[in-house]
């Protein structure tokens, strides 16, 4: 099925960390306007990170505004709203006020690291990773449903009655969009919970229990490429928009740098960094340190991945412009390093809050090892930048155990910087194709809902609008890249101590 001729654009929602987006897309793919409106971050206690999902919702209503009114666009023009989100991140709320319980606690939020010690300590580690790929840390959504559950007096009592839902930021705005009709979810932001069993691909009993939720709580889970609701009539002047499309952000980028066959991975370069390798349809075990996801849920399908997650990559620079201020500005660190030949056996390990995947040690901490007295600030700056190259390379190699990388697809802010988009190629020893593609995140679940509308045809269609990118491959000897890449190993050494 062809587009519909009198829909002409897809406004897609991207519901990040610390802003959201409304973003407009015309059918070749192409981003026409946006609006983006950042939100508060609360930080209550030490550890705890929380947004209020009534001020992103009405953030929401605002950048669509912004969009439509801008654009003049009428609203029998919108083929879908689609809705990519911030992982893992996890609210409750009545259902029949429409208020949440407490203010949503952020994937970043650590207050279940306490029961997530416990449920080691019980043995529970090999049950979690064989349902539901993960591993038991408090980055996951269940831990902070449990902890909210057992701190807010009268939760229990509410959720037995069934007065109480859960969700995730994407479950949070559809059921808003639709006026409180649909309480529903797609298999990738399921699947990070550790709740969901991605064998029988159902919420599973056991881990409800395990954590004290109810099952009259969890959304419906639906593929991604399905029509979830229709819009209340009040926020697109009497027309009912379809919602559809709906992601979470690093799956979204994964679909829309169109790696849709096994094999294909993506690196999303952030505050963060995750990396994930199209694994197909059978079900892997991830290997150990890394987790398996579900890539997305497509044709009534669903794709696996594996996946990595990095704390800190892209955010170092922040630290060494905003705190150490050894640069002004990020668009000055390519000219920077241009000034040594290397980082004269300097390296950087931004453990701030420890250390993601593959080595998910909390307790480690940053580490800026081997200088010599010559050290300048562009050996530091430099070691810095290497180290994003190095976190993912230590992903890509427990990957191809089990899946080869045909190649690597890269997106976000630090990829403009062509140093570290070569090193990455030299480290890897693997062709890096940097994305020319805007928003990525926002156009992979565009993509998903036109598709669900008929405004695309089919992933063939979709493979038409991307532009081929830059490409970068490998140049470095690699007995140089294996020397460099011994270093860093024993520098990730230090900082675990």
């Amino acid at each position: 099925m062809g587009a519909k001729k009198d829909k002409k654009y897809i406004l897609s929602i991207d519901q990040s960390t610390s802003a959201t987006k409304a973003l407009l897309f015309n059918h070749n793919g192409n981003l026409i306007d946006r609006a983006t409106i950042a939100h508060q971050q609360f930080y209550p206690f030490p550890g705890f990170v929380e947004h209020d999902p009534v001020e992103i919702f009405s953030n929401a209503l605002e950048g669509i505004k912004q969009v439509v009114g801008k654009n003049r666009i009428a609203p029998n023009e919108l083929a879908s709203i689609a809705i990519t989100n911030q992982r893992e991140t996890a609210m409750i709320w009545d259902k029949t006020t429409g208020k949440p319980v407490a203010k949503a606690a952020v994937w970043q939020c650590q207050r279940g690291a306490d029961y997530c010690n416990t449920l080691k300590a019980e043995g529970h580690s090999e049950t979690i990773a064989q349902k539901t790929g993960l591993i038991i840390d408090p980055y996951f959504s269940a831990s902070k449903l449990h902890w909210i559950m057992n701190n807010l007096p009268g939760l229990k009592e509410r959720a037995l009655k069934g007065d109480l839902l859960l969700g995730t930021m994407d479950t949070w705005l559809l059921w808003k969009f639709t006026g409180g009709k649909v309480h529903a979810t797609d298999y990738s932001n399921a699947c990070r919970t550790m709740l969901f069993n991605i064998n029988t691909l159902q919420w599973d009993e056991e881990l409800i229990n395990i954590f004290s939720l109810e099952k009259s709580m969890f959304p419906e889970v639906k593929f991604s490429d399905e029509i979830f609701g229709y819009t209340e009539p009040e926020f697109f002047a009497g027309v009912q928009v379809p919602v559809s499309g709906l992601l979470g952000d690093s799956h979204a980028a994964l679909f829309g740098q169109n790696c849709f066959e096994q094999g294909m991975g993506k690196a999303t370069y952030g505050t963060g960094s995750s990396i994930m390798l199209n694994i197909g349809e059978n079900l892997l075990c991830s290997p150990e340190g890394l987790v398996t996801s579900i890539g997305y849920g497509l044709n009534k399908k669903v794709f696996y991945v594996f996946e990595g997650n990095i704390h800190c990559t892209g955010d170092t620079i922040n630290w060494l412009k905003n705190d150490l201020q050894l640069i002004n500005d990020f668009s000055e660190v390519e000219e920077l390093i241009k000034t040594v030949d290397n980082s004269n056996g300097v390296y950087f390990v931004p453990a701030f809050v420890g250390l993601g995947a593959p080595y998910w040690d909390n307790n480690a901490r940053a580490c800026i090892s081997g200088m010599p007295r010559n050290t300048t600030k562009a050996h530091v700056v430099r070691a810095a930048l290497e180290s994003i190259a190095y976190q993912i390379k230590d992903l890509i190699i427990l990957m191809e155990g089990e899946i080869k990388l045909q190649e690597l697809r890269v997106d976000g802010g630090p990829t403009k910087n062509n140093f570290l988009m070569q090193f990455q190629a030299d480290i890897l020893g693997r062709k890096v194709n940097r994305s020319e593609i805007e928003e990525v995140s926002a156009i992979g679940s565009a993509y998903m809902a036109g598709l669900a509308t008929g405004f695309w045809k089919d992933t063939d269609e979709i493979k038409s609008l991307r532009n081929k990118g830059s490409i970068f491959e490998p140049e470095m000897d690699i007995l140089t890249a294996a020397e460099l890449y011994k270093g860093w190993d024993k520098a990730v050494k230090r900082t675990r101590l």
